[in-house]
């Protein structure tokens, strides 16, 4: 179990960790989820030792790890860029960290010849990785973190660097491959489908802090703050005055039945869109928008439609069958009461 109190990390007068509490439970994956330079990588690396931090504490299955050197932490670290020692042999390079831990010959190929079949890379120990594709050299750094067997292995953007189709492969084998292992996992992106994909919690990571820890459809359902809401892709934010359990808005008239008369700001949860016509018609628990279609954007397995309507909100629905209208035409939005969900924090960002 990985346990982080107080940790902060100053450059000068730049504060890129600020004062994080964050645990990681034994054999969970956590995914620490944030735009570029909110601090991710920095936490990571203050973890493995290679930062030193300002304040705080660092606790690695109950062993403070403050003042051990990164060798002595029992802590892998697997890089966006492999870091992979070239024109070496893939056993060369899964078999590092046994060599730095001073084990027996036969120890290190036993090492590496159980990593290398955990990675489904069993028979390529004798091939040069310069000779490997690139999803290849991925999961040879990551059988490298594994022969090591740390109490804690850590992922920094792995996937970052790959195009689409490898990384949507690797999105299906890694979740099974990391819970085999057994082992604590702290996986950082700023990808959110990755983190969706993979984590058994997310911990969404905002200019230094941390904005909400919480299980995937936790953060999907109820996010706290707008800058949560905004990151996992639910937009718009709207403005709105509550009186007796109903919110005035610029969509319309939406319950919300516990939350207190004044100001607030509501999400619209992802499901909470979609396009009226003569199959499906307006419900009773939705409220119907007319608008006209400004753009239409494809999305993978389905469609998303921008829609401004007639009070200037511009909503992105998603299509899920047939082609769907086109630009220009007018249509009518369902807005399902039940995904409006209003924040916690309503500051605008």
């Amino acid at each position: 179990m990985l346990q982080i109190d107080h940790l902060t990390v100053r450059y000068g007068d730049h504060t890129a960790v600020d004062d994080v509490h964050l645990r990681a439970e034994d054999g969970e994956v956590l995914c620490i989820l944030g735009p570029s330079g909110c601090g991710k990588s920095t936490l990571l690396r203050a973890v493995a030792g290679l930062v030193h931090p300002t304040a705080g504490e660092i606790h690695l299955d109950g062993r403070a790890l403050d003042g051990l050197r990164p060798d002595q932490r029992r802590v892998g670290l697997m890089f966006q860029d492999h870091a992979l020692f070239p024109h070496r042999t893939v056993a060369d390079n899964v078999g590092f960290g046994p060599r730095m831990q001073g084990l027996s010959r036969s120890d290190i190929a036993a090492r590496v010849e159980e990593a290398l079949a955990l990675v489904d890379l069993a028979g390529t120990d004798v091939r040069d990785v310069t000779s490997l594709s690139g999803g290849e050299q991925q999961r040879v750094a990551l059988a490298r973190a594994i022969a090591a067997q740390p109490g804690l292995l850590m992922l920094d953007e792995p996937l970052g660097s790959l195009d689409r189709a490898l990384r949507d492969r690797l999105l299906t084998d890694l979740p099974p491959l990391l819970r085999s292992l057994g082992t604590t996992v702290v996986y950082v992106t700023h990808d959110q489908d990755e983190a969706l994909a993979l984590a058994d919690r997310i911990a969404v990571m905002q200019a230094g802090q941390i904005a909400q820890v919480g299980e995937p459809d936790e953060l999907w359902q109820a996010p706290r703050t707008e800058f949560v809401a905004r990151f996992l892709g639910l937009d718009p934010i709207l403005d709105a005055t509550v009186q007796g359990g109903v919110a005035t808005t610029a969509v319309g008239r939406l319950p919300l039945p516990d939350q207190p008369d004044g100001p607030t700001r509501i999400a619209l949860l992802l499901h909470a869109l979609r396009l009226v016509d003569d199959l499906q018609p307006v419900r009773p628990d939705e409220v119907a928008i007319s608008g006209r279609v400004i753009a239409r954007r494809f999305a993978g397995d389905h469609l998303r439609v921008a829609v401004r309507t007639d009070r200037d909100v511009e909503l992105a629905v998603p299509v899920w069958r047939g082609r769907g209208p086109t630009t220009g035409d007018e249509v009518t939005v369902a807005l399902a009461t039940a995904a409006v969900h209003p924040l916690q924090d309503t500051t605008p960002q």
